[in-house]
Order: structure tokens, then C-alpha cells, then sequence
């Protein structure tokens, strides 16, 4: 892709919703041309990772290549690189072993989850935010109910089907009614020498509520639902060790489980490290109401990246939505200093949040309105099929929820991973606390 002397050059580091978004606000336009690049050559749907993790979907389901997205837009150039370090005085980027420059920038790298200063436990606890990560969860899910049908010692198979999650967000909260039901339904009857409807599952959070941006009837409405299904809720907890062996809450109780998934904290990507620029406590970079830096005009942050403080003193969280409404304005900001027009503040329009709990359950609010239940339910799969409509494989994936619904199916079992041979032979017989 050749750029005319008349147009400005953007370059969009990231292809998240807040990357695309502004990406395909921009392509087409003659006044720009658009360098998207990105570590990964797809854009993921990250709202339904968690069914990828539970087996409901496969990756390729929530999953679109970035080059074919873009593929009608003349204007658009899309790279498979990883931006090492940003220069905003001299306009220019380091990707690939050397430096591109820009009179544009938009950052919309995400973030990652924060282990508040104990990255070793990764390893036994992993997040939740690619596809790898996905793929990893759903290998050692699937692979304890495998180890416990064949362990003959009642302590160790029950500490096989105990599964923890740290972190009572959506994703904590899908991930645990998740796990209950692939356990006490979706995989009863598939296994002979295991009772898999005695799996625990634990849902550890630090603050006094899950769902704690949710208000409190709804989150007092699925913290409910979840103990009504078989999960065990522990509220003002918080973890401070862990191990393959487990999880400690507190000072001295400790909680034998050979499966730990992390869904607690995040923290904005590397790259900010690299901008001179006032952060919050988590990494998000502080932008100007237009979304772009006070160090640096001609630079945008959006998506998780960015920590914007809305009118009535909050910061925005870090949502899907608000990523998409950010990539838009920012992406109509820089055309508007290209046509020589005055940029405008951004403006959150909130169309509501929602959390799916199990099947048939969730909760959801539009306004004042409050919703649960299987309304609540049918409203979060009716605005995922919005959201996902771009993608090729959209029917498939409301075929995948229906089936799922009616039958308790999950599709995507397999169990592919190099690591099998060298976790299948490290089985742990130890049953003492640490």
C-alpha cells in the first residue's frame, strides 16, 4: 500500500475492539492511510473466551483473521508485528528491528491480569485473555476429571474435582457456574468410576460483593444463583499463596485443588511503560477528554489502555463497549485535525451491562432497568450474535449455544496439548497441606 503526499499516515497498535473499530472508522477514508499492527493475526472475540475455556466453542468460533477484515479497504495495511517501544517527541514506532513513523498514533493494546506483585503463581493459576490461555484452562480442566477417574485414593480425586477461581467479575462468575454445570451435567454420564456431581467449585473474592460494578441487587441476585447451582461463594477473602497444591485464603486456611484459574486484577499492556505519561495504579495511560495524550496530542489511548475519567468523576471500565466508542471517536478526531475542525470530548453513551451466570441465568441492566433470569439470559445471547455479527461464523455460533442450551452439549472436548505426556506423568499423590 503506497501513501499519497495528501494523506496523513495513522498507525493502530492493537487489533482488540478498540483497534478495530478505529481501524474501520478510518478505512476508506482518502484523507488517511492505516498501518494496523498486531502480535496476533487475528482479532479476538474476548466476551465468549470463557466458553472457548469450558469447552462450549472452539477458538476459531470467536476468532477472525485481521487481514481478511480489512481486506477491501485500499487504504488499510495490516502487519503481524509486536510494537517494541514508542517515541512520541519524534513521531515514530520500533516494530520489527526498526522504527516507522506516524502523524498519527492510536495505542489500543489492552491489558493483561495482574497478580499484585506475585507473577510465580501464574504457572498454577492462569488468566484469561487469549486464546493460548483458553486452550490451557480447558486442557487442565478436562484433564483433572480424566486424572480423577482413575484415582483410586478418594482424598487426591477429591482434591482433583476441586477448582478454584480467584476474582468474582464476569469472568470469574461465568467460569464458575461454567465448571459446576460442565461437571454435575454436560460430563456426568460420561464417566463411569468418578461421581462427577460431587465436583466443588470456589469462587474466591477480595471485595464484600461479586459482580462488584453491578448494583447490589443484581449482584446479590447472582451471587444467589451461583449457590443455587453448587457453587461455593467466599466473599471478603483474599488469596495469598499458591501453588500446584492449591490456593491460601487469608492467614492460615488452606484449600486443596489441583485446578486454579485466576480472574482477579488487571494491568495495562508493557507498552505503556514506555510513555512518558501520567498512569493510574494498574498502567492505564490519563488521556485528555478527546482521548489523546496531554504530552502528546497527536496520540490516542483507548480501550483498557486508556483511564478516562467520565463526567461524573469515574473512570470508565474496561468493557468492550466502551473500547469500541472510544476507537469510533478517536478515529473521527484525527479526521476532524485533518479537515482543520476543532476535535470533541468524547462521550460515553452506557447501553447497559450484563453477565451470564449459567444456563438460562444471568443478569443484565439497561438504564434503571433491571433484569435476571432467563430474560436477562436471552438479552446477553442476543447481543453477543450483535456484537459477533461481523464474524463469518455467527449462525454457527448460535447453533452452538442452542445445542448447548437444550442439550447440555459441549463440542470442542479435546484434550491437545504437548504438555499432556509431561502433566500425565507428574500426577500429584501428595495430599498434606503445604
Amino acid at each position: 500500500m503506497e501513501q499519497s503526499s495528501s494523506q496523513k499516515k495513522v498507525i493502530v497498535v492493537g487489533g482488540g475492539f478498540g483497534g478495530l473499530a478505529a481501524t474501520e472508522a478510518l478505512g476508506g477514508r482518502k484523507e488517511v492511510s492505516v498501518h494496523l499492527l498486531d502480535k496476533r493475526n487475528h482479532h479476538l472475540f474476548q466476551p465468549l473466551l470463557y466458553q472457548v475455556a469450558m469447552a462450549g466453542l472452539n477458538p476459531s468460533d470467536i476468532a477472525f483473521p485481521l487481514r481478511r477484515y480489512f481486506s477491501s479497504y485500499k487504504n488499510v495495511r495490516v502487519t503481524l508485528s509486536e510494537v517494541e517501544d514508542v517515541d512520541l517527541k519524534n513521531k515514530r514506532v520500533f516494530h520489527s528491528g526498526e522504527w516507522e513513523s506516524y502523524d498519527y498514533l492510536i495505542l489500543s493494546c489492552g491489558a493483561s491480569h495482574s497478580y499484585f506483585g506475585n507473577d510465580q503463581w501464574e504457572p498454577y493459576a492462569p488468566g484469561l485473555k487469549t486464546i493460548e490461555q483458553a486452550t490451557e484452562i480447558r486442557r487442565r480442566v478436562l484433564l483433572a476429571f480424566e486424572k480423577a477417574e482413575k484415582c483410586n485414593d478418594p482424598v487426591e480425586q477429591a482434591n482433583l474435582l476441586t477448582f478454584v477461581i480467584v476474582g468474582g467479575g464476569p469472568t470469574g462468575v461465568e467460569l464458575a457456574g461454567a465448571i459446576i454445570e460442565m461437571a454435575r451435567k454436560t460430563l456426568a454420564k460420561d464417566f463411569r468410576s468418578v461421581d462427577l456431581t460431587q465436583s466443588r467449585v470456589l469462587l474466591v473474592e477480595g471485595g464484600p460483593r461479586i459482580l462488584a460494578a453491578f448494583p447490589d441487587d443484581l449482584s446479590d441476585h447472582a451471587k444467589k444463583d451461583l449457590e443455587n447451582m453448587g457453587v461455593e461463594v467466599k466473599l471478603n477473602t483474599m488469596v495469598t499463596d499458591v501453588s500446584d497444591k492449591g490456593v491460601r485464603v487469608g492467614d492460615s486456611e488452606w484449600i486443596n485443588a489441583r485446578t486454579v484459574i485466576w480472574a482477579a486484577g488487571v494491568q495495562a499492556a508493557e507498552l505503556s511503560k514506555k510513555v512518558s505519561n501520567e498512569t493510574t495504579k494498574t498502567g492505564r495511560l490519563s488521556v485528555e477528554k478527546d482521548l489523546s495524550l496531554k504530552s502528546a496530542r497527536d496520540t490516542f489511548v483507548i480501550g483498557d489502555q486508556a483511564s478516562f475519567i467520565a463526567d461524573d468523576g469515574n473512570e470508565l471500565p474496561g468493557l468492550a463497549p466502551v473500547a469500541l466508542q472510544q476507537g469510533q471517536w478517536a478515529a473521527k478526531n484525527i479526521l476532524r485535525s485533518v479537515q482543520g475542525k476543532d476535535r470533541k470530548n468524547f462521550e460515553y453513551n452506557d447501553k447497559g451491562s450484563m453477565a451470564t451466570i449459567g444456563r438460562t441465568k444471568a443478569v443484565a441492566m439497561v438504564g434503571r432497568l433491571h433484569f435476571t433470569g432467563f430474560v436477562a439470559w436471552v438479552a446477553w445471547c442476543f447481543i453477543h450474535v450483535l456484537f459477533i455479527a461481523k464474524f463469518r461464523n455467527r449462525i454457527f455460533v448460535l447453533m452452538q449455544w442452542l445445542f448447548s442450551y437444550f442439550k447440555f452439549g459441549r463440542g470442542a472436548r479435546l484434550i491437545v496439548n504437548k504438555k499432556w505426556q509431561a502433566y500425565n506423568k507428574t500426577e500429584e499423590t501428595d495430599n498434606e497441606k503445604p
